[in-house]
Order: structure tokens, then sequence, then C-alpha cells
């Protein structure tokens, strides 16, 4: 079996600019924050859902933890959020983005943001 080689992590600088976006889905509101590379990509993100349940906040901090690292290590945003499409889980429904009406989930919606914000990886 060959070897694999790991590819070297990028690390965010220690003062970082960021993009915050709030949202709500199905009547969940939450906060979608966005830590860039001095270039402008997206380089890890941070969830916060009001009225969240302990198992519900761990699973998404262990998402964005996971997502943030693919992120530093080379894999582009676009790839990274089609894997995450499509998931089906509570809340779902009518969203207060015009632009992504309904999801199927919070890291459906997420995904999909992202893929709209952050198109060629900018």
């Amino acid at each position: 079996m060959p070897a694999m080689t790991a590819t070297r992590r990028e690390v965010l600088p220690q003062t970082r600019r960021s993009h915050t976006h709030k949202f709500a889905i199905n009547g969940h509101e939450g906060y979608l924050t966005v830590g860039l590379f001095e270039d402008g990509r997206p380089g890890e993100i941070f969830i916060k859902m009001s009225k969240e349940g302990s198992t519900l906040s761990g699973l998404i901090q262990g998402f964005c933890r996971a997502f943030s690292l693919c992120l530093q290590h080379g894999l582009p945003v676009g790839e990274a959020c089609e894997r995450f499409r499509g998931m089906r889980f509570e809340p779902m429904g009518g969203t207060s983005n015009p632009e992504i009406p309904e999801c199927s989930s919070i890291l459906d919606y997420v995904a999909r943001y992202l893929q709209a914000q952050f198109r060629d990886g900018k």
C-alpha cells in the first residue's frame, strides 16, 4: 500500500477579516461567521444557533471544526459544500434568505450560502 502524503495546513492570521450572516430556518435564528484568509478565501466557519440543545450544538461545532480543517488543508469551498448540500434534519423549511427560500437542514443552508457567496473561492 503506497504511503499517503499529508497536505500542509494553511493557518489563518491571528487577526483576520470575517463575514457574518444572520439567518433563520423555520423560525430558528442563527449566525454564520466565516473567517477569511488574507486573500479573501474562507478558512474557518462558526455557527451559533439560538434555542439549540446541547446535542445539536455539539454536532454543529464538530461540523464547523471538520469543515474548517478541510478548508485549511486545501479543499476548495465548492467541493466542501457539495458534501453537505441536501442533508436532511430539523430544523428545515422556509428561510429568511430570499436567495435560499427553502432548505433541508442547517448544513444544507450553510453549504448553499457558502457556495453562493464564495463561488470562486473568494
